[in-house]
């Protein structure tokens, strides 16, 4: 008895070092990857402090199929390659101390479209750390076209889709040259 129950120990010992160390690690490998890419211009926020934040702007600056995709609710869709900054202006407050918080799928993109925002005076920019795959990571909701809850999420192609841990990744197959005759 004392054999199985040292044996039983000594298994849930390992299982949970090793979650934990995966764990660790994939938070790990996400902030290296953040530091890579990014310049840490736009200071981020977390999940957990946006989910508490009320009275912000929620700018999505991901292309308009992945924001019809899903999205956080609430969210206005800006866009990326075809960002306007004088139209984005239109759609926000005058006060420009009001909190704006940018998102897209992992912060990339989103940090260039914050920097752009505090370039034209926006004092209180704020970029959402992983994006919106650590925000359904996390297990917060988020809402298609119709504003319906969805588990959809738009990875934008296959190799980003491994940052998405929970929900149903949705993006462009790649064609090969064979596909196409």
């Amino acid at each position: 008895m004392t054999l199985i129950f040292n044996f039983m120990v000594k298994k849930t010992f390992y299982i949970l070092a090793f979650l934990s160390f995966a764990f660790a690690n994939g938070q790990t490998a996400l902030d290296s990857l953040l530091q890579k890419e990014n310049n840490a211009s736009v200071p981020y926020i977390t999940v957990e402090e946006l989910a508490k934040k009320e009275n912000i702007v929620l700018l999505d600056t991901r292309e308009k199929v992945e924001f019809e995709t899903s999205h956080i609710e609430n969210a206005i869709c800006v866009g990326y390659d075809k960002f306007k900054l004088k139209k984005v202006k239109k759609l926000l407050p005058k006060d420009k101390n009001t909190p704006i918080v940018v998102y897209c799928s992992l912060g990339i993109r989103s940090e260039d479209i914050g920097e752009k925002l505090q370039k034209a005076g926006y004092t209180n920019v704020y970029n959402l750390y992983g994006g919106i795959f650590e925000w359904k990571n996390k297990e917060q909701s988020v809402v298609n076209d119709k504003g319906e809850t969805t588990e959809n999420v738009h990875t934008f192609n296959e190799d980003w889709s491994i940052w998405l841990k929970k929900g149903v990744k949705i993006f462009e197959k790649k064609t090969s040259k064979k596909d196409k005759s």
